[in-house]
């Protein structure tokens, strides 16, 4: 007996995009509806059985209704529809909105026709695990503990999956992130951190500049030396990161806090809150030193890599003014020649959270 193709409704007022929608999602098994419209999606929705469209894939800029009031009627009206946003990459901020609103996943324009499909499985996939939270948390509490967890990890390998594109896209980049979490994660264990820590500054490390997708790519490639707006901009990706991130960290602060704060300095002078000394958790202290390293013996478009004993000397030479010392002493503990430095990029490897809190608690700075 065949199965059933699930429905879809996707709503666009730019005609090809929505049939290439479309076509995507019929190719992917999916009976799909069309709506021009926010007004004319609600209509189609109030004339079949809600049960019937468990997935919506919206536009968010539509004239008449954006997909931001369409978000908010149908989760006033049909709660168990997954709703999924189609956004540009300049409006982040709007996608994170829709997220706090409900949205269960975006899709970035220009997208994959993978990506695509990838993403309405993922949001089907996140609706089944609430609606199975739902029915279950009266009477099996670990299970609905066991799924509530999987939505977290889902929501947190979309994120990943976000920082790889973001370095995929930038060959000076490219990597980054899983050495800064390798070196964090040596710097932890000199340190003698409880395990859970470490596992918290690895996540951290690899998360740490996702918030890169707000930074206009102009900045993020100039050639030369960045004027002060631009460098002022370019250090909004801490904030735009810790923003997009605290939806689901909200139980790891000292996560949060690397992202945020992992451009603070001890003497008060970093960005973007103007931390000073021990304000800056110790989790954030131990992946600036990582950063740092790496991005003095990483190429960049403005300059060459520094040599790995010249980068390890402005690490010493900084101590107590930018870096934490304890921290610096161990990254020298932990590569005492430096002739095995800078390490090669890692196999990627999909961190997920760690059970409970830490030890060490974490102050960031308000998101």
């Amino acid at each position: 007996m065949s199965q059933v193709p699930l429905k879809c409704l996707v709503v666009d007022d730019e005609p090809q995009l929505l049939d290439a929608l479309r076509r995507v999602l019929e190719s992917s098994g999916y009976e799909v509806l069309v709506a021009p419209s926010g007004v004319a999606a609600l209509e189609v929705l109030g004339q079949l059985d809600p049960t019937d469209v468990p997935l919506v894939i919206s536009d968010i800029r539509m004239p008449e209704m954006d997909g931001f009031t369409l978000l908010r009627r149908i989760r006033e009206r049909w709660p168990d529809i997954a709703v999924v946003m189609v956004t540009a990459v300049t409006e982040v901020d709007v996608a994170v909105a829709c997220l706090k609103l409900g949205a269960l996943d975006y899709i970035l324009k220009p997208f994959q026709i993978e990506e695509v499909s990838a993403r309405a499985e993922q949001a089907l996939d996140k609706r089944r695990l609430i609606l199975e939270n739902r029915d279950y948390q009266e009477h099996l509490a670990d299970k609905v503990q066991q799924q509530a967890r999987r939505i977290e990890e889902l929501y947190l390998e979309g994120v990943q999956t976000l920082v790889e594109a973001l370095e995929a896209k930038d060959a000076y980049t490219s990597g980054h992130s899983s050495r800064v979490a390798v070196y964090s994660s040596r710097i932890a264990h000199q340190m003698s951190m409880d395990e859970k820590d470490v596992r918290l500054i690895e996540l951290g490390a690899e998360l740490h500049d996702v918030g890169k997708i707000g930074v206009r790519e102009s900045i993020l490639m100039k050639p030369g030396k960045l004027e002060p707006h631009e460098y002022e901009h370019l250090m909004e990706h801490t904030v735009i990161g810790a923003r997009i991130l605290e939806p689901l960290l909200k139980k790891f602060p000292q996560i949060l806090s690397v992202v945020r704060s992992h451009h603070e300095r001890l003497d008060g002078a970093g960005l973007p809150d103007r931390l000073k000394g021990d304000a800056i958790p110790i989790h954030t202290r131990v992946v600036t030193v990582a950063d740092s390293f790496d991005a003095m013996t990483s190429a960049r478009p403005y300059r060459p890599a520094l040599d790995a004993l010249d980068a390890i000397a402005e690490l010493q030479r900084c101590r107590g003014s930018q870096f934490d010392p304890e921290a610096v002493a161990a990254f020298m503990q932990a590569y005492p020649d430096g002739n095995d430095l800078p390490i090669s990029t890692p196999r990627k490897v999909r961190r997920s959270l760690p059970d409970g809190v830490a030890t060490n608690e974490a102050r960031p700075g308000s998101t």
